[in-house]
């Protein structure tokens, strides 16, 4: 990547997040709705802290940081740079104030753009693509809990009336047979890619057939309506518990009202429509759904063989893989190293991407990854049989 691209991307992804900021009132800056969800004021510092920290303190001489507390508010996990707020407490910093915040993006992206206007080193530019990165993953995590907090607020309000997100309706039909061999699993070229995609290397696959399309909300209004979420031989013995401790009967934001499903979108409080996509399922929902209709969920690796044939991009795709390394993963050194690997335990990888994914940010091997119960961010079901 060129100075002049990188630059150019850079400044257009951290207008991008503050463009997502745009339509919120002040208020709703500083709310954390949920221990996994955090306030739009500490992602527009959080990835903020992270160009700081990572490029300006390193590559930038004399560099002077912003506020001293910062690094102690704004650092998410990253144990080798040192102590930070706990995570379900972000929502406690009422101060710094939002005005603040903004005045920290803007001195950090001027120290960016003089940086890169001096420094020209593929090695920099690699930290900064990479924190490019990130920023967009916040972005899409800024979209998720912006709405979360709006979707467990009594009255509902809209976020922007024009972005309902959950409205995308499959284009194809059908199923795709996929013959069984040995395929090349993983990221290939020398474009961006995050470390848990690296590793090349060789999966036997049997023969096996993936639906087109995703389940709708129509397929799945039916599930329930048969009960899906009172017969616990379609459940997993950890989702069976989960539903039952937390009476879970509907995907989240689903409201039955006179008789009628409703559900909370980014343009408000709408009727559900059943031939729309089905969104915000659990990996537990997903997989009962799977059994009631006596299939299964694709493994990541079916799935990314099938990629080339399928229209993926709507919701994030569950897939019956847990998240592991891939063969001779490694991580970088220092805090870096932190970014993914640590987390590959007691989490099931998606696929595909989302409404909610930032422009130019999926690729058919993107791994994302999240615990079976979570259902915040927008996925779905796709079949195999």
């Amino acid at each position: 990547m060129t100075q002049s691209n990188i630059l150019e991307q850079y400044n257009s992804v951290r207008t991008y997040t503050e463009k997502i900021c745009k339509p919120l009132q002040i208020e709703d800056y500083v709310v954390q709705s949920a221990v996994f969800a955090s306030p739009a004021k500490w992602h527009l510092a959080h990835t903020t802290w992270f160009f700081e920290e990572f490029v300006l303190k390193k590559y930038f001489n004399n560099y002077k940081v912003f506020h001293q507390d910062f690094s102690f508010l704004f650092n998410s996990y990253y144990n080798n740079i040192g102590d930070r707020v706990f995570r379900a407490n972000r929502g406690n910093i009422t101060r710094p104030n939002v005005e603040e915040v903004y005045q920290y993006r803007k001195y950090v992206n001027e120290y960016i753009n003089m940086l890169l206007s001096q420094n020209n080193s593929s090695e920099l530019k690699g930290v900064i693509e990479l924190g490019i990165h990130h920023e967009q993953q916040h972005q899409e995590l800024l979209i998720t809990d912006i709405k979360y907090m709006l979707g467990t607020n009594p009255t509902f309000p809209k976020y922007d009336g024009n972005k309902c997100l959950v409205s995308s309706i499959n284009e194809s039909s059908g199923f795709i047979e996929i013959k069984e061999g040995v395929y090349e699993i993983g990221h290939k070229t020398t474009d961006f890619s995050y470390d848990n995609e690296l590793g090349t290397h060789k999966r036997y696959i049997n023969e096996f057939q993936i639906s087109k399309a995703l389940i709708t909300n129509k397929e799945f209004i039916e599930f329930i309506e048969d009960g899906g979420y009172t017969n616990f031989n379609l459940w997993l013995d950890e989702g069976w518990s989960w539903v039952q401790e937390n009476k879970i009967k509907a995907p989240l934001y689903w409201h039955k009202i006179n008789n009628e499903w409703h559900h909370y979108t980014l343009a408000g409080l709408q009727k559900v429509e059943i031939e729309s996509i089905v969104c915000h399922v659990s990996f537990y929902e997903a997989y009962a759904y799977a059994q009631w209709k006596q299939m299964r969920l694709p493994t990541e690796f079916e799935w990314e063989v099938a990629s080339s044939q399928l229209q993926w991009g709507s919701r994030w795709e569950w897939t019956y893989s847990s998240y592991l390394p891939y063969p001779n993963f490694k991580k970088a050194a220092g805090a870096i190293g932190e970014y993914n690997g640590k987390f590959m335990i007691n989490q099931m990888v998606l696929r595909g991407a989302s409404v909610a994914t930032s422009p130019n940010h999926s690729r058919y091997t993107y791994r994302n990854f999240f615990h079976p119960n979570e259902r915040w961010q927008f996925t779905g079901i796709r079949l195999v049989k």
